[in-house]
């Protein structure tokens, strides 16, 4: 069963909880959730598809949990997404109606609206669709053209959050706070659907503030805490909030490279390590370190069970392991995608005959089998002068300055070197230093070639630097 801690019969028969799940100002006990999401299942029962508003409330909780019991695929729509994209989700994906929250009227689409009746309760019990039936319709960043539509199994998903409870040592004796958008594999998978399954007690902080997850840490008895790396640095800079966490057992953090200055700093002041952890829409979470093994700053850990990794080189040669020598990282996992919605040609570009994914991220392996992740082959991987660069490394080196607070480096096109090393700096050290102090730490090719001072790094949702977009501020 997907949803194990809602089984009727076993919450029928005492295993009730009564703060189950705590978001928006509401309290759900565990009856709660499975009488008023199975009112919603079989509301919905009858659809193929349906749009759900991932917006931080009791209604998606409800409209998720019910689709999935009834086995009726979510298209999960972000609450601030442009018009044009919204547009291409709900016609790509062929949602038949929004469930739950109902976006303004123009943002409708014409689509009819079922509403999540919060009071309502239903027993019927329902058989357990097929590991096989599509979950999940999640609609990817679209950095290079529209946002695809990865379809995501319910195999998938169990398989993945199992992994991570025998990797974190994740169990229903767990509180997990996080204050992440429900749209995205972190909130909304690993957040809201792990503790569906796992049975623990799930907080929603609403905004991921510094001031939220000290309170959850002390008022709620938080012991699991996900955040991006933006959250964990406001973390730090705050200070109280970081050593606020310290009776906490667990800080993950993912969805993008953590700073290690960031990670030496949730050290020193509340007393743990974070672990970091590597994934994709398309394959879930596939790296991880471990709750009782190493946990380095910078390396995302080693496969969880059942994942296999492989780098190759660009004629297609397999890299050494010798955690220096930078390859295309390709995995298996019983944790992949089916397939991109209506995009055979995109699936069969990443996803080859043999089962393996080619991630379109670049990464080195050590000896021991910790993975490092370089970042994306399209933008993180810079060819100058003959050389092969991970812009990585000298982000690492470059926030290891104390005049330098967030930096973003890219490669763009240069007639004589191929590419030259740009980086975007947040902070209040002069260019002409940062290049000499860069050059200090690591070999002269790696320097950058030029420093730009800006006020902010453009970001996602999820908090990933926006590089492309970099790029074209050049």
């Amino acid at each position: 069963m997907l949803l194990a801690s809602l089984n009727p019969a076993a919450v029928a028969a005492g295993a009730d909880i009564g703060d189950a799940v705590r978001i928006d100002g509401a309290t759900l006990s565990r009856s709660d959730l499975v009488g008023a999401a199975t009112s919603v299942a079989e509301r919905v029962g009858a659809a193929g598809r349906v749009a759900v508003l991932a917006t931080p409330t009791v209604a998606t909780v409800l409209a998720v949990a019910g689709c999935l019991i009834a086995g009726v695929p979510v298209v999960p729509v972000p609450a601030d997404v442009g018009a044009a994209e919204r547009r291409h989700i709900l016609t790509d994906s062929g949602a038949q109606a929004w469930l739950g929250e109902k976006p303004d009227g123009a943002a409708q689409e014409g689509l009819p609206h079922v509403p999540v009746r919060l009071h309502a309760r239903s027993w019927h019990r329902y058989a357990e669709p097929s590991p096989d039936a599509t979950a999940l319709i999640i609609y990817t960043s679209g950095t290079t053209g529209p946002p695809k539509g990865v379809v995501v199994s319910r195999r998938a998903i169990a398989a993945d959050i199992d992994m991570l409870a025998a990797a974190w040592q994740w169990t229903a004796e767990d509180t997990l706070v996080h204050g992440l958008p429900l749209y995205h594999v972190h909130g909304l998978v690993l957040g809201l659907l792990g503790s569906l399954r796992i049975g623990n007690r799930f907080v929603h902080t609403g905004k991921p503030s510094p001031a939220a997850y000290a309170q959850a840490a002390s008022e709620a008895g938080g012991s699991l805490f996900f955040g991006v790396p933006t959250v964990w640095s406001r973390i730090v800079e705050d200070g109280d909030a970081a050593r606020a966490l310290a009776p906490a057992r667990l800080l993950v953090s993912g969805s993008a490279p953590l700073p290690v200055p960031v990670f030496d700093g949730l050290a020193a002041l509340s007393g743990h390590q974070p672990v970091e952890r590597y994934g994709s829409t398309e394959s879930l979470i596939t790296l991880s370190t471990l709750a009782a093994g190493e946990r380095r700053p910078g390396w995302v850990g080693l496969p969880l069970t059942g994942v296999q990794t492989r780098l190759h080189s660009e004629d297609g040669g397999q890299v050494p392991h010798d955690g220096e020598t930078i390859g295309r990282l390709h995995l298996q996992s019983p944790t992949m995608f089916d397939r991109y919605l209506n995009r055979p040609d995109a699936t069969a570009e990443v996803l080859g005959p043999d089962g393996w994914y080619r991630t379109g991220d670049v990464a080195v392996i050590d000896g021991d089998g910790m993975h490092r992740i370089v970042g994306r082959e399209s933008v993180d991987l810079i060819k100058t002068g003959g050389f092969r660069v991970g812009a990585g490394e000298i982000e690492t080196a470059l926030l290891g300055h104390p005049g330098v607070r967030e930096v973003a480096v890219v490669g763009v096109p240069d007639d004589d070197l191929g590419q030259r090393i740009v980086a975007f700096v947040v902070g209040d050290a002069s260019p002409d230093e940062l290049i000499e102090y860069v050059a200090q730490q690591l070999s002269a090719h790696k320097r950058p070639r030029e420093v730009r001072l800006v006020d902010s790094l453009p970001r996602n949702a999820m908090g990933k630097v926006l590089k492309k977009e970099l790029v074209q501020w050049v």
